[in-house]
């Protein structure tokens, strides 16, 4: 019997890299809805009650970035500069400025935006064909965020992490190890009402009964306060949180970052291929799990190289199945983008939660292969 433990995290849209994500992301659906063939690298820090953004976008679009900045920021819930960020009074810094035409004359051409390596991975160890330790701790984050803004625990604020580790028996999640979850909060709550709330209102809600056990482990705010969070307690960045964004560390990511960028990137938009690929790989019964991995050159086409790791559960060899990617998928840039329709401004709905399995974007559609 092979019996191992897995940890993945994930955050609330208040947390403070993904406030910058999520500028990022709305400059860039801005952008898309005035003029659908703009370039865009939007990255945005965060510290204190300030926000800088830098960046280079060649565009048609005319966007008031100050202003996009200063909705989303109170869409988030952040209005209190004495614990995190106030969206009102915050100074916003911008430093903007055209795509570099060294990198412009190879992206005109259709070719990468830039050199690089992505992964796309599915498993089917979930409906969404997502790893369990990575879905179960967005959808826990996803329910902070969700009870804080409906009030049913009024006194929380944005800022917040999950944690989830899930014990594997002969390669299958057999029950949940620990739970772990951090949410800011404000001063005058004890912390005996603030663990009783999230048991009932978020992991009784969240998690399914015959995952936990009396051996299952909980820690809700082990350092016992959470008041002072968002950009006030801790910087933001945007792409720092490209973990959570993908697979939870269950697969592996190529390093490159996808908030703030426009699909002629490939750092985002082969990603997304990868995982469509992967995903239908699995679904239409090719392997029980699978990680694909591309290399692009800037300026160039097609991918320098294909590799397929379906980790001993596919009834194909890995070259049979990139034959089979080959004869299916056009994986040059611009094929990505018109398969996947990615010039939509569509950004903002990827931004919290994760990238994958979310069943309303295009990647995660299933065909039959």
């Amino acid at each position: 019997m092979n019996k191992y433990y897995f940890t993945s995290e994930s955050v609330t849209e208040g947390h403070p890299d993904k406030l910058c994500d999520t500028i990022s992301d709305t400059i860039l659906d801005e952008c898309l809805k005035q003029d659908k063939n703009s370039r865009v690298a939007v990255e945005t820090f965060a510290s204190g009650n300030e926000i800088v953004i830098a960046g280079q976008i060649t565009s048609n679009a005319n966007i008031d970035i100050e202003k996009l900045t200063r909705e989303k920021i109170k869409e988030i819930g952040f209005d209190n500069e004495k614990i995190d960020i106030d969206y009102k009074t915050c100074k916003i810094h911008i430093n903007i400025t055209k795509q570099s035409p060294d990198i412009a004359m190879g992206v005109d051409v259709g070719g990468a935006g830039d050199q690089g390596i992505m992964f796309g991975f599915a498993c089917d160890e979930t409906e969404n064909y997502m790893p369990y330790a990575i879905d179960m701790a967005h959808k826990l984050s996803k329910r902070l965020t969700q009870v804080r803004k409906d009030k049913i625990i009024p006194y929380l604020r944005p800022d917040g992490k999950t944690q989830v580790t899930v014990e594997y028996e002969d390669e299958k999640p057999k029950r949940i190890e620990t739970i772990l979850i951090s949410t800011q909060h404000e001063e005058n709550i004890t912390q005996e009402q603030l663990k009783e709330d999230i048991k009932e209102y978020v992991i009784k809600y969240i998690i399914p009964e015959n995952m936990i056990d009396n051996n299952t482990k909980i820690y809700i705010n082990p350092t016992g306060r959470f008041v002072i969070g968002g950009p006030l307690g801790d910087t933001g960045l945007t792409g720092r949180k490209i973990i959570v964004d993908t697979y939870g560390g269950y697969a592996r990511h190529g390093g490159g970052a996808f908030s703030g960028k426009d699909p002629s990137k490939v750092d985002r938009s082969a990603a997304y291929m990868l995982r469509h690929i992967a995903k239908n790989l699995v679904a239409n019964g090719y392997a029980k799990k699978c990680e694909i991995q591309v290399s692009y050159a800037i300026g160039m086409k097609e991918p320098l190289s294909i590799n397929v790791n379906t980790f001993g559960t596919g009834n194909k060899t890995e070259q049979e199945l990139i034959q089979i990617i080959k004869n299916n998928f056009d994986l040059t840039p611009d094929g990505i983008i018109e398969y996947l329709d990615l010039k939509k401004p569509i950004y903002s709905q990827t931004t919290n939660y994760g990238h994958f399995g979310k069943e309303n974007l295009s990647w995660e559609k299933i065909i039959k292969i």
